[in-house]
């Protein structure tokens, strides 16, 4: 595939405390989990994130290198990576800690980039926040936009602040993803097809939600029909990463069909039917359908499909 995608967004360290007070360390963050997916895919991926200086910034940069992202040479800062301390109650239930750093500078946009993907906490959080909407509005001049909400609350901000800077990327995007927990936060008073008219109405040309074990729900913009995909996930060890999981596929299969990644797919992509884009909402349920039957945020590569 000769298409070169971005992601730009939070990397981060995971590290999980149980009751007894072992820790054990991962990395995470959503769009670091949407790049690593798309390089399994067999896409040139960069990355721009903030990674400190530090051993931790290291580890996260090693694992990202071995799953065949490029890490651009602006993510690394004068901060400590930033972690989030998961702490698990007799039940598994976690409560988060985060100490979190996002100061991303302008980022270079690599020679032949033809889309970009965000999302997440970066994508609204300021200081960096400035700089993703930067690095949008230059690679719309020449490719497409995806963007996954994937909201945070107590992270982002009271939802009635995160909302318009919600809508104004979606305006910017050629394709929203979001969970129903997302919706639920955000419109807690709107069906999801209401949502779904709302989010093509506002300029992507396709969006969906993903509904878990209820499968996706998708629309898009030549179309008032809302149509379902039932899952494909036939055994769940458990949901880590399943989303960022989806969102890969579905960009990768969008790319594969020539209805994201050069300048003319935000054209072809509004005017594309229902039809058109379900191969690629089926291979991000594919995808997805992998992770959530492995543990952890496991990223499947086209031969598992």
């Amino acid at each position: 595939m000769t298409n070169r995608l971005l992601v730009v967004g939070e990397a981060l360290v995971d590290i999980v405390q149980d009751q007894t007070g072992d820790r054990a360390e991962h990395v995470g963050g959503s769009p670091a989990n949407v790049a690593m997916g798309l390089a399994r895919l067999d896409h040139r991926v960069d990355f721009a994130c903030w990674l400190g200086r530090d051993p931790r910034g290291e580890r996260i940069a090693a694992h990202l290198a071995r799953h065949g992202v490029t890490v651009l040479p602006e993510s690394f800062g004068a901060d400590p990576t930033t972690t989030a301390v998961a702490t698990l109650d007799a039940h598994g239930a976690a409560t988060y800690d985060f100490d979190l750093h996002w100061d991303l500078p302008q980022v270079t946009i690599p020679a032949g980039t033809g889309h970009i993907h965000t999302g997440s906490i970066g994508a609204v959080l300021d200081p960096g926040a400035a700089s993703v909407l930067a690095a949008i509005d230059e690679v719309r001049t020449q490719g497409t936009v995806s963007y996954d909400p994937n909201i945070r609350p107590g992270i982002m901000g009271e939802l009635a602040a995160v909302r318009p800077k919600v809508e104004d990327l979606i305006g910017r995007s050629d394709v929203v993803k979001a969970s129903d927990d997302d919706l639920q936060l955000l419109y807690p008073d709107l069906a999801t097809e209401e949502v779904l008219g709302r989010w093509v109405s506002a300029g992507p040309g396709l969006a969906v939600v993903t509904r878990g074990a209820a499968g996706v729900m998708f629309r898009v913009a030549s179309s008032d029909e809302v149509t379902t995909v039932p899952t494909l996930a036939e055994h769940v060890v458990d949901t880590v990463g399943a989303g960022d999981s989806f969102m890969a596929g579905l960009v990768s299969g969008l790319v594969a069909a020539g209805l994201l990644g050069d300048a003319g797919a935000r054209d072809r992509l509004a005017t594309a039917t229902l039809d058109d884009v379900r191969p690629a909402v089926e291979r991000g349920l594919a995808t997805s359908a992998v992770t959530v039957g492995k543990a952890g945020a496991y990223a499947p590569s086209l031969d598992e499909l």
